[in-house]
Parts: C-alpha cells; structure tokens; sequence
C-alpha cells in the first residue's frame, strides 16, 4: 500500500458531538500511522484548541489552524510557519460597517490573544480553552495587531443581511463562512485562504500527492479541502454541498466513519 496523507477536519468529523475521539476511529488512526501513512488535523479551530487532539493520536506533521489562516509544525521548530493575518484597517472597517445590523458580538483572534467587543460570559466560556488571554472592549480601540481571524456573532435573521455587505464591499480582502448550529455566527479571514491552501503547503512537504490525499470534512469550511483532495470524503453528517462534491460519503462521526472508509480503503484492522 502507498503512503498516503489523510487529513481530518474536527468538529463533526474526527469527533464525535462529546467532542472525544472515539476508540475505534483512534485505533485505525494509530493503525495507519504504524503502517507508514501520515495524518494530520486541518481545522477552524486555534491550535490552542486543538493541540489536545494533535497529542493525542501522537502526531508528528504540520497542521493548519484558523482555516489556512495559521500553518505550523508543532514539533519543528524549524519549519516555515505560515501566518496570514487580516489587515488591520480592513476588520476596523468591517467592525464599524456591521454596526448598522442586529449583533450580538464580535470577537478577533490574534492566535492565541483573544478580543471581545462586548463582554459576553457564553463566548468567553466557549472560547477559554487553552487559557488564551483575553481582552474585552470596543475592537475599534483595543485591537492594535492584524488579527488571524474576525467573528461575527449576528441575530439570526442578520446572517445573510451581514454576509451580502461583506460580498459587495469587501470580497477583495476577505472571505467569510458560516458556522454550523448552534452559532449564527459568521468567522473572517483573509481572502484567498481556505484549508486546501495549507493543506497544498503539507502535502508538499510530505511529498504526498494530491491522489493519495484521503481528506474527511463536515462543513463549508471543508469544500475547498474535499474537492482538492484526490479521495475527498464527507461525513454522513455533512452538510448536503459537501457532500454533493465529495468522492465518496462515509458513515457520520458518531458512527466511525473515518475508521470504516480507512479500514475499507486501506486495508486497515482495528489493533486490540
């Protein structure tokens, strides 16, 4: 069997909605780690909030954060660390735009930093992990660094109101997405950055090619990365587009389906 890269979105992907990674689907990663093949997390999520999963399965390559906003190797320093923040002028100008529709709250990321336009108890609990340090108050005035990435949290029936302003006036310096439930929350960054960019970036360094890249996404942040893969995989839970253009869907995540589509593809055993 090849050496082949298999690439593992987070939420709603590797794992399960307690936010574990199953033992089943864990076993046939370290399977395919021990058979010679390379795994590597591409996720919206900060490193800070994915460095528990990244230790977990003991991994050992780059991993794209923020989207493809932030590319580096965790256990290299040497590595040529890729940070493609907004500029700042541009998120100031779409801070005071938004203010005309109905939002709840803004938050900026500056890797590891966190800003919060007003304080809000649930989005700092539900961005807390990692013990980022966070600063709250108006972004227009505390925020003095190109953030990695912008969240919009809007009312529900501003979401695409907000996103048609953002398409109009600022397609040329940024690209937005939506979350998936429960958030109506729309996350920022840099135009022309998705997680195929930096997944093109590892697996170059790998020496992977793209038809030996198995990647496995749920959401519209993975479209990008399933269609540059070579076995692009949806979810069973995946959102209908994705996998309108995946090469295959697998079962959902509660159900292992990254360790079924690994056992079938690449003749894999769950170890004991």
């Amino acid at each position: 069997m090849q050496r082949h890269l298999i690439v593992l979105d987070l939420d709603g992907t590797l794992l399960t909605d307690e936010k574990v990674i199953s033992h089943k689907t864990k076993s046939i990663l370290l399977q395919a780690k021990s058979e010679g093949h390379e795994v590597m997390i591409a996720t919206g999520r900060p490193y800070r909030s994915s460095e528990m999963y990244y230790k977990e399965l003991g991994l050992h390559t780059p991993i794209v954060n923020f989207n493809g906003a932030f590319v580096h190797h965790p256990t290299d320093s040497s590595w040529n660390t890729i940070h493609k923040p907004i500029e700042l002028h541009v998120v100031k100008e779409v801070v005071e735009a938004v203010q005309s529709y109905s939002i709840k709250n803004m938050l900026a990321e500056v890797l590891d930093d966190v800003y919060l336009h007003h304080h809000d108890e649930q989005m700092i609990s539900a961005f807390a992990l990692g013990n980022p340090h966070i600063t709250t108050g108006d972004l227009r005035t505390f925020l003095k660094t190109d953030p990695t990435s912008l969240l919009i949290h809007a009312e529900e029936g501003s979401v695409d109101l907000v996103r048609n302003h953002l398409r109009d006036v600022h397609a040329e310096v940024i690209d937005h997405r939506r979350w998936g439930a429960p958030w109506d929350i729309i996350e920022i960054v840099r135009h022309g950055l998705n997680k195929a960019v930096g997944l093109a970036q590892v697996s170059d360094y790998l020496d992977i090619p793209k038809e030996r890249i198995i990647a496995f996404g749920d959401e519209d942040n993975d479209l990008e990365m399933i269609d540059y893969a070579g076995i692009g995989v949806a979810m069973g839970n995946a959102i209908a587009p994705l996998q309108n253009i995946a090469n295959e869907v697998t079962l959902t995540n509660n159900e292992d389906g990254i360790a079924e589509f690994l056992m079938d593809r690449l003749k894999l055993k769950k170890l004991s």
